[in-house]
This record gives C-alpha cells, sequence and structure tokens, in this order.
C-alpha cells in the first residue's frame, strides 16, 4: 500500500461519523485521556502468540519493548499529511476535499476530514501527546476486523492532554486542525500493522465535519 499515493477512485460516497469532545467516560474500551507526563506512561506490549498447544512462557515473548519519536500532522492546502518519527512512516492522512480536486500550497482551514485508510497494532498500544498544545482529532473504532465505517467516532482534544489507545484500537494518527502539530509518539516497536481501505473495500470516505462538534 503506497501511503503517499492511495490512487483513491473519483466521486467516492461519504460515511460521516459523529465528532465528539473526548471525556474518560467515552474512551472506555478504546483507551485513555493521558494528563501525566508521556515519556513515563506505560504502553501494553502484547504477549507473542502461540503457534501450537504449548503456551509461550510468560517470562517471554513481550520484550520487544517500544519505540518513541515525533509524530507531525501538517496541512498542506486540501491535503492532510502525517510523518512518524518513531517508526520511519510518511503517509497522507486525509482531506479537506475530495481526493481528486485536492489542492496544495494554499492555507484555507479545512472545514472537514475525509479519510482513507485506518489501521491498528495487535503488538501493542500508543500513546500520542500533543506538544503544541493546540486542538486535535482522533477517529478511532473498537477491535475487530470486521468494523464497517459506521462504527467509527472522531474524538475531539483541546490540546491540554494526549491519548493512549489500547492495542487492536483501530485508528489512524491524529489530525491536527490547522498548520503543523507535532505530538510526542510511543508505541510497540515490533509495529505490527493491520490496514482497513475504506475508498477499496466499501467505495467511501469517512467524514469528519469539523464544525459538528457535539460537546
Amino acid at each position: 500500500m503506497d501511503y503517499l499515493n492511495p490512487d483513491l477512485a473519483p466521486n467516492l460516497s461519504f460515511e460521516k461519523i459523529p465528532l465528539v469532545k473526548a471525556t474518560h467516560e467515552n474512551l472506555q474500551g478504546y483507551g485513555c485521556i493521558v494528563t501525566q507526563d508521556p515519556e513515563l506512561f506505560p504502553i501494553e506490549i502484547v504477549r507473542w502468540p502461540a503457534s501450537g498447544w504449548r503456551p509461550v512462557d510468560l517470562d517471554s515473548g513481550n520484550e520487544g519493548g517500544t519505540k518513541q519519536g515525533v509524530f507531525e500532522s501538517r496541512w498542506d492546502g486540501d491535503i492532510l499529511y502525517g510523518v512518524n518519527q518513531a517508526v520511519g512512516g510518511s503517509y497522507i492522512l486525509g482531506y479537506a476535499r475530495r481526493p481528486e480536486s485536492a489542492k496544495t500550497g494554499h492555507q484555507q482551514l479545512a472545514k472537514q476530514i475525509l479519510l482513507w485508510h485506518c489501521n491498528y497494532h495487535p503488538d501493542g498500544g500508543q500513546l500520542f501527546y500533543p506538544l503544541d498544545h493546540k486542538p486535535f482529532v482522533v477517529p478511532l473504532a473498537l477491535p475487530g476486523d470486521d468494523r464497517k465505517p459506521s462504527e467509527f467516532v472522531g474524538f475531539w482534544f483541546d490540546g491540554s492532554c494526549g491519548l493512549y489507545i489500547h492495542p487492536n484500537i483501530w485508528h489512524e494518527g491524529v489530525f491536527t486542525l490547522e498548520g503543523t502539530q507535532r505530538f510526542y509518539d510511543k508505541q510497540g516497536a515490533v509495529h505490527a500493522r493491520v490496514s482497513m481501505n475504506f475508498a477499496k473495500e466499501f467505495n467511501c470516505l469517512l467524514q469528519l465535519e469539523l464544525g459538528s462538534l457535539d460537546q
């Protein structure tokens, strides 16, 4: 999968998902709000699965540790880019208008984010903590390979706290609402990734309307 050239069909339908203010209560099951020092926050690491009926020894299989670095979320015109220094990844995260008509080089604020892809990490959790303390949005869905686009929820953060997500939670980075924003990122070092391509699988894009915050 080419994350910088997703080759999306034109005229895809939109699947609008709700945008809600993140709270300790509505993040249950997905993860939690992080207010403490992010470098000290513990990351869940999932034990390597057994290949047969004999179990993996309890003092092994979860010693891969974590990687950490800066995750940068950056708008260039109508295109939202992400760079994850922790794992060396670069991506197009989303668009402010239909991908086939998206233009770069301007500074007009996005009124929506159109999302074409998401993934989860079966090997460990992931922490995002805003270094620039500006509002951001993260789309999430609960575990399960048969999740549908309509089961995603967009969570809005005011920039005063971070987000920790459990292993197997569907997500796609963190979305700044304007300009460039940096996040401290900490995640499992194995970095296994399971993907869902909304455009290819469901002929749609997830739509987050940024002016529709339900607080």
